[in-house]
């Protein structure tokens, strides 16, 4: 266990347990921590809409009016069990952050109803200094315009989580009248960012990390999103004509094909996604002279080799990470975020057009350019994006944004990782990341963690990467995509055992997964090893 004040480790002079009662709750809304507000206490107990009884107590703190008038706040949200187990765990949230998500301590992989709280933990989330409803005005660009303000840029980036983890610890502690045995942070997408943030500036405060696919280097791989819309705008009158459904298919199917047999089994599973890079050949796809069926155009396949590329400037230098081909491009997941949305007011458009380019524009940028909220301005921002000119904006810095956008983004050590800190103290984290992510590259994850693995001697005691073969920005795609890291995460901690392969299933509900193997299982393997089939089963290799 670790103490927030000192960073150092302490006995565990209390029992790693304690009771509470919706008594103890009513009496939450007197507790008293320096500059916090208890907006208001409820009791939950055990049923439907809670996995146990507890108390959630709501709360703000840092109350402040803006450079830009505006008045700010972080508001969060702390539930507590009646059985608790000693643990507190911060819930960081994903997408702009801007509002308060409950404290369940849910995170992908975990079966429905599953997480920290429902296992007894004391969770905590937070709207991380913003709230993404307050600019209406803006439309679809409403929820970026905090990135206008340089605080609440911060905050979103970096400022909130310790001033949260503060009040947090100090309301559990008063809650139960007893110390917290064992401090947690879990979170996918900008919520596994924030998780390796912490890792690096709050490297004495957590004893555990949980980090999916994170967003660590967010303000770069946004510029992936103007290269992308300029490509797929190089094929196509509009995103969703520029790659039918039937198309992206046919790319998902082309790489199963020259992938599957690499890991022993051809089941329509590929799990060996390094291997694939060497083995599958994207030109295969285009069509040959009199072709016109079961093929594309080379103009198509120019622009996803493009994309696969990574954005480059007109000097050939790289902007972001290149990405790997998979055949979760042609998931549902992969279209929604890159090519098509559902959604009437977003006109069809994709997530990275709508809120990817409100972010790029206001919130990644120095200075911070405003932008219309229409789907098509958006979209606009986009088209008209020059690498040369605009991409530089993510690291610039100016009077009154004095730490640019990667700087309050990204770990600090980002492109020499040592988490000096939260490996002196003991710390433990765990990161998976879905190969067919089209939101943050597995490349880029992986080459941070081949960084910290020549810079760290042993690791693999340390830090830990699973790649998820398959799957996209969360669960879906043809993967084995049910697993459970938070007992990983907390297992390595609590009780010394080191992870190993961990057992994923092909979900039953899993329609992008092959028929024939929903409901089964495959290993997920410590990168850089992969699944191989072993006799009658696979093993790590």
């Amino acid at each position: 266990m670790k103490n927030i004040l000192t960073g150092a480790s302490v006995l565990a002079l209390v029992p790693l347990a304690a009771m509470a009662s919706p008594e103890d709750c009513d009496a939450a809304a007197d507790l008293s921590v320096d500059g916090v507000t208890i907006t208001s206490t409820a009791y939950a107990p055990q049923g439907e809409e809670s996995p146990l009884d507890h108390c959630i107590v709501q709360g703000r703190m840092a109350e402040r009016t803006g450079t830009d008038g505006k008045d700010y706040a972080i508001r969060f949200e702390l539930r507590l069990p009646d059985d608790w187990d000693g643990a507190l765990v911060h819930q960081f949230n994903g997408g702009n952050d801007g509002a308060v998500v409950p404290a369940l301590g849910a995170i992908t992989g975990l079966a429905p109803g599953d997480g920290a709280l429902a296992r007894g933990m004391a969770v905590v989330s937070s709207d991380a200094g913003h709230d993404g409803q307050a600019n209406p005005e803006a439309g679809l660009a409403g929820g970026n315009v905090f990135g206008m303000e340089f605080e609440a840029r911060r905050n979103y980036g970096y400022g909130a989580v310790p001033q949260v983890q503060r009040a947090a610890e100090a309301l559990t502690t008063g809650y139960y009248d007893g110390e917290i045995a064992y401090r947690y942070g879990l979170g996918s997408s900008n919520g596994g960012r924030h998780a390796m943030v912490a890792a690096t500036r709050m490297g004495e405060t957590f004893d555990g990390l949980l980090a999916g696919y994170p967003g660590f280097n967010l303000p770069r791989a946004a510029i992936q999103h103007a290269w992308d819309v300029q490509n797929f705008l190089s094929v196509g009158e509009t995103l969703p004509q520029s790659f039918s459904r039937e198309e992206m298919s046919l790319v998902g199917t082309s790489i199963t094909q020259a992938c599957d047999g690499l890991d022993g089994a051809e089941d329509g599973l590929v799990l060996d996604p390094l291997g694939c890079q060497d083995a599958f050949d994207p030109m295969s796809m285009a069509c040959s002279d009199g072709q016109n069926s079961e093929c594309l155009p080379t103009e198509k396949v120019e622009a996803l080799i493009a994309i696969h590329g990574g954005p480059k400037n007109s000097a050939g230098e790289q902007l972001y990470s290149d990405w790997p081909w998979d055949p979760g491009i042609a998931s549902g997941g992969w279209r929604f975020w890159k090519l098509e949305s559902p959604i009437p007011p977003w006109e069809q458009q994709p997530l990275i057009a709508v809120m990817g380019a409100g972010s790029l524009a206001q919130v990644f940028s120095t200075p911070p350019t405003e932008v219309g909220g229409s789907p098509t301005e958006l979209q606009a921002f986009l088209t008209s994006y020059d690498f040369d000119e605009m991409a530089g904006r993510v690291s610039a810095t100016s009077e009154a944004f004095p730490e640019s956008a990667v700087e309050v983004m990204s770990p600090p050590d980002m492109d020499d990782p040592m988490l000096k800190d939260f490996i002196a103290s003991g710390g433990k984290m765990v990161i998976f990341h879905g190969t067919a992510d089209p939101v943050f590259s597995f490349n880029d994850t992986a080459a941070w963690y081949d960084r910290l693995s020549e810079n760290v001697e042993d690791v693999l005691d340390h830090v830990v990467l699973y790649p998820v073969p398959g799957m996209q920005h969360g669960q879906g795609g043809p993967a084995a995509d049910a697993f459970d890291m938070l007992s990983v995460l907390t297992s390595w901690v609590e009780d010394g055992e080191a992870p190993g392969p961990v057992i994923a299933t092909v979900r039953p509900g899993n329609e992008e997964a092959p028929e024939a193997v929903r409901g089964e299982t495959r290993p997920l393997c410590l990168y850089p090893e992969v699944a191989k089939a072993d006799g009658d089963g696979f093993t790590c290799q």
